[in-house]
């Protein structure tokens, strides 16, 4: 049985999700600074060139090599610039499911570049990997995110109380955690039938290639 994805680069209307390069490392550590990504992931702070550099050279390639799942750099196909990355991690080859994350840089939010780049993923993983789960974690405050898992056809099943720490900023301008529920949202091949047609109603369209 085949417990590792294949190096893939997936192609939408608009972006292009491939494996993480080296010339990657300064828009990756700039987009992991920014107080969104701060605020609802658990990714170091500051976040460092050095951090960036293990990322894209260590840990990124090891979800893959190792079986745990497959990190993809969000870029725009016309300008080659990052955009965000595509986590699938989790992975459980038996029952075939999967968890998906996803960061989107600050200038790229409101283009619809996280729902584009997630379905394309989605449809990859359910229709060339035969996947029969796809599972999203969102905190509960954090709108933005419940919105891309709403806009591709994700089923909301439940609360997980007090299951995440977040952070948030301080009086004097630093970090602090807090605690927050986490909703879990699910994905099944069945549910992606009319998730086309909801992104299509955006003004853009969800067919993908792959190779």
């Amino acid at each position: 049985m085949t417990t590792t994805f294949p190096d893939i680069s997936i192609s939408t209307e608009r972006l292009v999700l491939r494996p993480y390069e080296e010339p990657d490392v300064p828009a990756h550590t700039e987009m992991m600074n920014d107080e969104m990504v701060v605020a609802w992931t658990s990714v170091p702070h500051p976040y460092t060139t050095a951090h960036a550099e293990d990322w894209v050279r260590r840990i990124a390639p090891a979800e893959r090599s190792e079986g745990r799942g497959v990190v993809l750099a969000v870029t725009e196909f016309l300008t080659q610039r990052l955009v965000g990355t595509v986590h699938l991690r989790n992975t459980d080859w038996r029952i075939r499911a999967a968890e998906v994350a996803y960061v989107t840089a600050p200038w790229a939010r409101g283009e619809g570049y996280a729902t584009e780049s997630v379905l394309a993923v989605a449809r990859w993983l359910f229709h060339d990997q035969s996947f029969e789960r796809l599972e999203l974690r969102t905190a509960a405050d954090n709108t933005a995110s419940q919105q891309v898992a709403q806009k591709i056809g994700c089923i909301s099943e439940g609360v997980l109380r007090n299951a995440w720490i977040a952070r948030t900023r301080t009086e004097d301008g630093g970090w602090t955690d807090i605690r927050t529920d986490l909703i879990v949202w699910s994905l099944l091949p069945e549910d992606l039938e009319g998730a086309a047609d909801r992104f299509t109603d955006t003004g853009y369209s969800s067919f993908t290639d792959w190779n």
